[in-house]
Order: structure tokens, then C-alpha cells, then sequence
């Protein structure tokens, strides 16, 4: 136990340096830029989800709380909604982008993403205009994610949320070594259903989890060749981080919400499966 202690601390904090770094530019993005984007997305109007998909693949939960926002206040379509939702990956790419090599796999993911995410977009704009519509009576709300509390500046800021991931890590990455080395990588993999079309399903349940907590599984998962990249994909298309909760929150309408959490857990359990019957 000794041993996988601190074989996990070891590992954590390596990447402690690169997160911190990694979410400082992200609070300074976000800070000098939101204002901008909020705007840029009101009017984006046919381009909607493909602008959804680029935004989203920014780290942190920032712009899919801005898109849950948005939509409640009927000031971008369904799908935008949806396209941001998809291609928001919360944590898992700092995380990726942290261990050494994974460049390609980081590149694969975002391309495979936003084509999800931008093809899901107009399909669902397209054919679901009678089931989720942008009505008139919706408020115009402002609600943040809980990412900068109590008006702390961006250091700060950027020191709680290194903390916050890396004991999130340090739990996880603990876990999962011992779980392997008291099962073994193969009895594991089987438990998570390796090498069946079933695996996305999981991965997408997982994702659906509106904490960080669940990119952080989600990527270690991958890192460790335990879940396939089809799973991973079909978990980070489902996982919007604090956007489903605050769609819930602001959005009165909550039969239309769970129709969009139905349509973005079936989005991403068919990618997956389709993904990994591609090979």
C-alpha cells in the first residue's frame, strides 16, 4: 500500500507544475476574453455550432456554463447548446497534456470532437426545431460556475484549482494502481468491459457526472489502456461539467432539459460505439 502511495504522489506531482501553469492562462483567457465571447456567441446565428465546438474544446468548465446560460436565456439555438457540450473536455486534456507523448492522441481527440460535436450541432437544429425549441418567455440569466469564488484574483484562483485536481489525481491514480495490482490489468480491463461495443456505454454514464472529478477518471482510465480512445470519446462527448447543472438551474423547462441530456448521452454512446466498431 506504501508502495502505491507513493508511486501515485510521485506521478501527480510531475504534472503539478504543467497544471498550474495551464490553468493560470486559462484564468487570464477567461478573465479578458468572456465578454467577447459572450457576444461572438449571441451572433453567431447559422455558424452556431461549429463556433460551439471551437469554444468548447477550451479546457475548464467555463464555456459550457456560458453556453447553459445562453440557451436559457433563448439566446443561442439547441444545438449550440449541444455542439459546446461535446466538445467541452473539463480537465482530461491538462491531464493529457501532462504526461509525456500523448500529442497525437490529444490531436485525434479534438478532431473527432468538434466533428461530433459540429455534425451533432446541425442534425439537432435541423430535426429536433418541434421537440427543442427556443422559446420567447425564457429569461436572460448570468450564472458563473463556482470557478473564481469570492472575487479571488486569477493566481489564486489558478493555485485552488491545481490543488483541487491534483488531490482529485493523487485519489484517482492511487485507486487505480491498486486495483491493478491486486487484479491485474486484464482482470481490470474485463470489469470495464474491454474490447466490446458495451464499454462507450459506461464511459458515457461516467462522463455524464457534472463534476471534474469525472474527466480526471476518465482520462487516467485512457492513459492506463484500460477503456479504448471510442471510450474515451464517448465519455469527454457527454461530460459538460457544471454546464448540465446549471442548464438545470436557469433553464424553467426541465422536460426539454432532460431531453437534452437524453439526446447528449445518446450522442455520445453512438460515437463511441461507432467509433470502436471503426477500429
Amino acid at each position: 500500500m506504501k508502495d502505491v502511495m507513493m508511486d501515485a504522489g510521485v506521478d501527480v506531482l510531475k504534472m503539478l507544475p504543467f497544471l498550474f501553469a495551464a490553468f493560470f492562462l486559462i484564468e487570464v483567457l477567461e478573465s479578458n476574453s468572456t465578454g467577447i465571447i459572450h457576444k461572438l456567441m449571441q451572433k453567431t446565428g447559422d455558424a452556431g455550432p461549429v463556433a460551439g465546438a471551437v469554444l468548447g474544446c477550451i479546457p475548464q468548465c467555463g464555456f459550457s456554463v456560458m453556453a447553459a446560460n445562453l440557451y436559457a436565456g433563448g439566446m443561442i439555438s439547441p444545438g449550440t447548446l449541444l455542439s459546446v457540450f461535446i466538445a467541452t473536455s473539463d480537465e482530461a486534456v491538462l491531464i493529457m497534456l501532462g504526461c509525456p507523448g500523448q500529442g497525437r492522441k490529444i490531436l485525434a481527440l479534438f478532431a473527432v470532437k468538434i466533428l461530433i460535436a459540429v455534425g451533432a450541432g446541425y442534425i439537432s437544429d435541423f430535426c429536433l426545431k418541434k421537440y427543442i425549441t427556443v422559446s420567447e418567455d425564457k429569461r436572460k440569466p448570468r450564472v458563473d460556475c463556482g470557478c473564481n469564488e469570492h472575487g479571488e484574483g486569477i493566481f489564486m484562483s489558478a493555485v485552488r484549482h491545481s490543488v483541487k485536481i491534483f488531490f482529485y489525481l493523487f485519489a484517482f491514480t492511487a485507486a487505480l494502481n491498486l486495483c491493478i495490482q491486486l487484479l491485474g490489468m486484464e482482470r481490470l480491463s474485463e470489469y470495464f468491459l474491454s474490447d466490446t461495443w458495451f464499454q462507450p456505454v459506461i464511459s458515457a454514464m461516467i462522463g455524464l457526472l457534472p463534476n471534474c472529478a469525472a474527466s480526471v477518471v476518465l482520462a487516467q482510465l485512457y492513459l492506463k489502456d484500460v477503456i479504448s480512445f471510442a471510450s474515451v470519446v464517448a465519455g469527454l462527448c457527454t461530460g459538460a461539467g457544471a454546464g448540465l447543472v446549471v442548464l438545470f438551474k436557469m433553464n424553467r423547462n426541465r422536460r426539454e432539459n432532460c431531453r437534452i441530456v437524453l439526446l447528449l448521452y445518446g450522442i455520445g454512446v453512438l460515437a463511441g460505439m461507432l467509433l470502436e466498431f471503426i477500429g
